[in-house]
């Protein structure tokens, strides 16, 4: 818990910095983040037999890179996914690769770049206070998970994926990602039900979010992603509930609020 703590302590002023200033800070953050996220996807499904197309994954976290530097649109963005499931396809045709390769690849580059990506996408194509929403909502509903699960939890949640979540911690969850999100709209002056819905739907995904990156670990049986942020484990490990977060506050700040 005291490596946990601590490591939060320093990597927080660095996060605060990218965040405020965004631009080729914050450019250079997602990308080196989503090309270690994507190595410690590859190396966990590599332990099953499983060949991911790693170049691939490396080459769309170099390319979204480029298009934030170049402030390029999102329907590009969708014209890359398109490509690289071309690509991935004409990969089959070699015997090196099966369908599984395939799908394990394109699933981590949807799941790490492309979510990621809606972080620079909510800074630079929305309103830059938003980009708090995405972190306010995942860490306040893991804190009010972890107390109310600590203090009320009597029911276990899904035991197959995650032994130690109750349904009362991640009701706490959600309750706190609510409040959490109404105090930041009466600060910057939003519509409050906005807040709550986005409160509330922000947190489902980052608790799925959580239980997705669980269901992998269980799957490949390991323990953490990495060793990288003491205390915490791998990148995907601390980041598991922002990555699913990060593409619902877009969307719905983008249809609803924009």
């Amino acid at each position: 818990m005291v490596k946990r703590i601590l490591s939060s302590l320093a990597l927080l002023p660095i996060l605060f910095y990218v965040l405020i200033n965004g631009g080729l800070p914050l450019y250079i953050g997602v990308f080196v983040v989503s090309v270690i996220g994507f190595r410690e996807f590859y190396l966990a499904f590599r332990l099953k037999g499983i060949n991911v197309v790693t170049c691939l994954g490396y080459i769309t976290s170099a390319v979204f890179f480029l298009f934030f530097v170049f402030r390029v649109g999102i329907n590009y963005i969708n014209a890359l996914i398109l490509l690289l499931f071309f690509i991935s396809s004409i990969l089959l045709f070699s015997e090196k690769y099966n369908v599984i390769d395939i799908a394990i690849t394109l699933l981590g580059i949807i799941y790490i770049p492309y979510f990621m990506s809606h972080i620079v996408l909510i800074k630079d194509g929305i309103q830059g206070d938003f980009i708090w929403l995405i972190f306010i909502i995942a860490w306040m509903t893991d804190t009010f998970a972890y107390f109310s699960g600590y203090f009320f939890g009597k029911h276990k949640l899904i035991p197959k994926v995650s032994p130690k979540k109750t349904v009362e911690g991640s009701i706490g969850g959600i309750i706190g990602s609510i409040i959490s999100c109404v105090i930041f709209g009466y600060l910057t002056n939003q519509n409050v039900l906005d807040m709550v819905i986005i409160g509330f739907m922000g947190s489902i995904f980052a608790q799925v979010g959580d239980l997705f990156a669980s269901s992998v670990k269980r799957f490949v049986n390991i323990k953490d992603y990495g060793k990288l942020i003491p205390g915490h484990g791998g990148i995907l490990d601390r980041f598991d509930s922002i990555i699913f977060t990060a593409p619902v506050v877009y969307h719905y700040v983008s249809i609803f609020i924009k």
